[in-house]
């Protein structure tokens, strides 16, 4: 993506008539409940609208009724060991407990996203393209398999979290629409998690990694990026990739579709012979929209497409790799799906059942939410660990009852397990989803991955006794003998004693010292 921004005339939002009616008749209606989608997956739904799936990707459940292979692969630090990660039973959900069992006392990434089509389209770490990944040889990074856990139909699972760097390909597909052969796609993403970098994608791009030119791609794309095509609003946007444009509608530039706010989103895209459309709506609940269905864009190099097969996951497809998003389930079809059938696809999606997988509150265990009670008395005993709603620093104030519903949000964290190492923990914002307290340059803060390579250490803690016979205290992953501590007012981590004033001895053991306590929000 390497074109400036066009900016056209507006073109009005095309919004879905109601699902129900489209949902009367045979295969289509099977996916009302929970129980039903454990019988029925998006991928039976598609064949019975004769668009079978050609690749169908998910680390959280099975997208076929009697799929039971393996979903992904994961790869531990401590020894560079794999494993596949399977399902609880065939046609359900992620077996996330063997991921826990695998990588504990350590970290993973995902290596291997399976196609559960017969197509065999495994996803793995994008090589070099065009632009260069941080990774060895200039491939991009691979994702750290815990920092996107969720539940689906009760059960824990995980996504594919996406920080810049992070991308997945594969350039060798087979069944993959090519040229301008019909095609259609939806993928679940994190509605929370998104930024301005090119280009959270998934679907079809060149084979060559590199950028060949207008209409060689047809992805989907999510983010709040203006740099070629956007909507109204803030954002972010489901939209459609198609090479050297981001795609809102029919124009380059602005397009009147709306922003997302779903914490779970549904986008589809689906293009054929001078046709294509998007669609969207809540992975939780309710119908799709129609955000654009009409003719291709009135830009040169659209009509007819140019597609070449290969499938990308978090990246462009010259592999640009500065965006950041997280996927959870997604599949590709052989020729253009019917609005009823996708209808009933979302049907089947908001029946799975997916939450953000805080389970309990008060305890350590990774799910809980908790706040944490400052002990250092008599200045502080009332005071919470919290971020600072001004800017990105962690700070204590005092929170009480009283407090407004903000304050107490920011004083409430989400315990995950740690993302460098699972016998720690990991605090991630309960009211800033997928942003997690870290250090940097020895102060905390909250923030999102940005791709650097130490930031799942940064943001790991380890729990102990408390350092003053109270409580629990928390060294860092990568500093041992720091931790985690409030000075002046302020959220450092720090050692018992050294050359910064943060490290200063007196009260050194009560600052460090943090009642767990229950979440203000």
């Amino acid at each position: 993506m390497l074109k400036p921004p066009w900016v056209r005339s507006v073109r009005s939002t095309v919004l879905a008539a109601g699902a129900a009616a489209v949902l009367a008749v045979g295969l289509l209606t099977a996916t009302a409940t929970t129980s039903q989608a454990a019988t029925q997956g998006p991928c039976d739904i598609y064949a019975a609208g004769n668009t079978p799936c050609v690749a169908a990707h998910s680390t959280t459940r099975a997208l076929y009724g009697a799929y039971n292979g393996p979903l992904y692969q994961v790869k531990r630090a401590s020894d560079s060991a794999t494993r596949s990660i399977g399902l609880l039973s065939a046609g359900g959900y992620a077996d996330a407990a063997a991921q826990d069992s695998f990588c504990a006392g350590t970290s993973c990434v995902i290596t291997v996203i399976y196609d559960q089509s017969p197509k065999g389209n495994n996803l793995s770490q994008a090589l070099k393209g065009q632009w260069p990944g941080p990774a060895a040889g200039g491939n991009d990074n691979l994702a750290n398999a815990f920092e996107a856990p969720v539940t689906v139909g009760g059960h824990k699972a995980y996504g594919v979290y996406v920080a810049p760097g992070t991308g997945y390909r594969n350039n060798h597909t087979n069944g993959i629409a090519t040229g301008d052969q019909p095609e259609g796609m939806y993928a679940i993403f994190d509605g929370t998690h998104f930024n301005g970098g090119c280009c959270f994608d998934y679907g079809n791009a060149e084979t060559t990694g590199n950028d060949d030119g207008n209409g060689t791609m047809e992805a989907l794309y999510f983010g709040d990026s203006k740099g070629w095509g956007w909507g109204s609003g803030n954002g972010p946007w489901v939209m459609a990739d198609l090479e050297n444009g981001l795609f809102s509608g029919v124009d380059r530039g602005f397009n009147d579709i709306p922003s997302v706010s779903n914490r779970f989103v549904t986008a589809m895209l689906k293009g054929g012979p001078n046709q294509w459309a998007i669609r969207g709506g809540d992975a939780r609940a309710g119908g799709l929209s129609t955000y654009y269905d009409g003719v291709r864009p009135n830009a040169s190099g659209y009509n007819p497409m140019k597609k070449q097969g290969a499938i990308i996951l978090g990246i462009g497809g010259d592999n640009s790799n500065g965006s950041a998003g997280t996927f959870y389930e997604g599949v590709m079809t052989s020729g253009y799906p019917s609005d009823a059938t996708e209808n009933a696809v979302q049907a089947n999606i908001t029946a799975a059942g997916y939450n953000s997988g805080s389970t309990s509150t008060g305890t350590l265990t990774p799910g809980s939410r908790i706040s944490l009670r400052a002990t250092t008395g008599p200045c502080c005993t009332m005071h919470y660990l919290r971020h600072d709603s001004a800017d990105t620093k962690a700070v204590i104030s005092s929170t009480s009852s009283t407090s407004s519903a903000t304050d107490k949000a920011d004083a409430t964290w989400i315990v995950r397990a740690g993302l460098a190492n699972t016998s720690c923990v990991s605090f991630e914002s309960a009211n800033k989803p997928g942003q997690f307290l870290r250090h940097f340059n020895y102060q905390l803060y909250l923030n999102t991955d940005t791709g650097g390579g130490s930031f799942a250490a940064d943001a790991t803690f380890c729990p102990t006794s408390g350092n003053s016979g109270t409580g629990t205290s928390f060294t860092s992953a990568n500093f041992p003998t720091k931790y985690l501590r409030h000075y002046d007012y302020t959220g450092y981590i720090a050692g018992n004693g050294g050359a910064n004033v943060w490290d200063n001895a007196a009260s050194w053991a009560a600052d460090t010292s943090w009642l767990v306590a229950q979440p203000w929000s």
